[in-house]
């Protein structure tokens, strides 16, 4: 069985999207094995939870203090605790491709880390725009980090210590992890998922900060644009 685990907060306008996406990976032809959901609700005010089991996930609210390593990880406990094999982890505000779990899982690796791009820049400047492109590799192989595009083996997510209770980089502290005891990580260009650069962060130092920290940079003569992490 195949985990996809989902941390949210305050995600009622686009939790539907995502769920929606993943269900199609879900249902790919090459597949032929049960996938399950889990949204792991963290202090929401809105209506995410109830969006999030019309449309067949199983929801969980998240413990005090709450943040997203805190989801990730009670997702992840749950899902191993039904005896998954795989856990795949997007974000509620990303729109993964039909072939996400499939070519997650072509790799026969331990761990998979895939890349992102930018669906809605909203009010972004075009050198905004062109700094974040010029700092992304689309080359198999790449350095990046991201839990809007990850996977990783349920034996190996036990064997090195699991999600860490972080605020942010939860994901990279997990594949620093697996890097320790040898993990075999797929670094791999494609299936890329489509996430929102929108300003109004969720999690404090992710991927809004990040674009925000971008635009900063960017907008400053002379400073070269940062490759993304």
């Amino acid at each position: 069985m195949i985990a996809v685990l989902i941390p949210a907060h305050n995600e009622a306008t686009l939790i539907g999207a995502c769920l929606r996406s993943v269900k199609l990976a879900a249902e790919h032809a090459e597949l032929n094995e049960e996938v399950r959901i889990v949204v792991a609700v963290d202090r929401c005010e809105d209506a995410t939870a109830a969006i999030a089991r019309a449309l067949g996930a199983h929801v969980i609210d998240v413990s005090s203090p709450g943040g997203v390593g805190l989801a990730r990880a009670e997702a992840a406990a749950l899902a191993v605790s039904w005896g998954a094999r795989w856990l795949a982890m997007t974000d509620a505000d990303t729109t993964v491709p039909q072939d996400w779990l499939v070519e997650q899982l072509r790799h026969r690796a331990d761990a998979f880390c895939g890349i992102v791009e930018v669906e809605d820049w909203e009010d972004y400047a075009v050198e905004v725009q062109r700094a974040f492109l010029m700092g992304q590799c689309t080359l198999d192989g790449h350095t990046r980090v991201h839990g809007a595009n990850m996977g990783v083996s349920a034996d190996f997510y036990m064997r090195c210590g699991g999600f860490l209770p972080l605020r942010c980089s939860e994901d990279v502290a997990l594949v620093d992890a697996l890097m320790g005891i040898d993990a075999r990580i797929a670094r791999m260009a494609r299936p890329v998922v489509r996430t929102s650069a929108r300003r109004s962060a969720r999690a404090s130092g992710g991927f809004s900060d990040f674009i925000k920290h971008v635009e900063r940079t960017s907008l400053q003569v002379g400073v070269e644009p940062i490759a993304v992490l």
